[in-house]
């Protein structure tokens, strides 16, 4: 029954991480790219929309379940012949975890200040936001890959033992 739970959790982990890898990808080929050619109070007006919209149920389901999940994946592989399934939930724990540090420490000020901008100090406001934003946005969509990797391979371990 054990292997049943471990199974479930890695797959749930994996689901959980490629969503928010998905999310930052999206946001890297195609959000940013699309508000790029828009004026700057269509840009910042769309930004502070998206902010606010995402702040839901289901973003906080998968962003922050996401690293619950990947850890009870790795406890739950602890010990006997499924431990080199626990090294790569690991990785993929830290590699997202870097995720967490960077919307926290960059995405979300950058975010918060965009928000407070008004209309008229929307030019000032995108030069403050857009290429940082953007460019640590490129990094989380990195990270989240490769810990979508890592879970992936975490699957093919376990599904070796």
């Amino acid at each position: 029954m054990l292997e049943v739970w471990q199974g479930v959790a890695l797959v749930a982990a994996a689901l959980l991480t490629g969503v928010m890898a998905g999310l930052y990808f999206a946001f890297s080929i195609a959000v940013m790219p699309g508000l790029a050619v828009c004026d700057d109070r269509t840009f910042t007006q769309a930004m502070q929309s998206v902010n606010r919209k995402i702040l839901n149920g289901w973003f906080g389901l998968a962003f922050a379940g996401a690293p619950l999940v990947i850890l009870v994946a790795g406890v739950l592989h602890l010990g006997g012949e499924t431990t080199r399934v626990s090294f790569w939930t690991l990785a993929a724990f830290l590699l997202y975890a870097l995720t967490l540090g960077i919307t926290f420490r960059v995405n979300v000020p950058l975010n918060n200040d965009l928000e407070a901008a008004t209309p008229d100090e929307a030019p000032a406001a995108r030069r403050a936001f857009e290429r940082r934003w953007v460019r640590w946005n490129h990094a989380r969509t990195l990270l989240g890959i490769a810990s979508l990797g890592c879970l992936a391979w975490a699957l093919v371990v376990h599904g070796e033992g």
